[in-house]
């Protein structure tokens, strides 16, 4: 629902196109009534953005992208690599080495089998999983086309009635406007006339004033 209801009282299939003096003293009379900040300040009916709060990782990822500064860290995946056998100390296997070798064996080998059954069910299933998103795709994609064709010929029609209302009414417009410019006309002869009768009032007045002082 739009904030400002606008009413339009133009009748843009039988009125003359303004000419560019009247434009430009429209735009005139327009840029009057705004004010100095109108292009840098919202309308007070526009809600105001609410403030953005971002955590402290995203903050500081969107700070690294605008200082344009590399990426760095992340997930590292050296422990999903095959560890090497650790050498021995002194002659003899260090225990916490290949105990620490042992995690690292138990993460990566746990990292495959996992990515292993991913690949296979992607392999089972994906391709169904790919056309039905598609077909899903394809019908979100109908029916916002329907809904625009409709919302298309919803505007046409209602433009075509307006057309057909207004050329309806152009005698009656125009019958309308002439018999206002002639009610102006007249009421400004009467004015033309009125304001002769009171000159020669005035005239006559100052005759008699000038006879009387004889």
């Amino acid at each position: 629902m739009p904030l400002i209801n606008d009413v339009h009282d133009s009748l843009p299939y039988i009125d003359a196109a303004p000419t560019a003096s009247a434009h430009a003293r429209a735009q005139q009379l327009i840029n009057a009534e705004l004010s100095q900040d109108h292009a840098t300040t919202l309308h007070p009916w526009i809600p105001e953005v609410p403030e953005t709060k971002f955590s402290p990782f995203i903050q500081q990822e969107l700070e690294r992208k605008a200082a344009g500064a590399p990426l760095t860290g992340g997930i590292d995946l050296a422990r999903y690599e095959a560890p090497e056998a650790p050498a021995p100390s002194n002659g003899a296997p260090d225990l916490d080495e290949w105990r620490k070798t042992l995690q690292k064996a138990y993460a990566s080998s746990s990292h495959l089998a996992k990515r292993h059954e991913n690949l296979t069910l992607l392999e089972e299933h994906g391709k169904n999983a790919w056309l039905i998103g598609n077909s899903q795709l394809e019908e979100i994609l109908s029916e916002l086309e329907k809904e625009l064709a409709e919302t298309k010929e919803a505007s046409a029609e209602v433009n075509k009635q307006r057309k057909i209302a207004q050329e309806a009414s152009h005698g009656e417009l125009v019958s309308l406007e002439e018999t206002w410019k002639r009610g102006v006309g007249a009421i400004l002869d009467v004015e033309v006339a009125c304001e002769g009768l009171r000159m020669q009032i005035l005239e006559h007045r100052r005759q008699m004033a000038q006879q009387q002082a004889r």
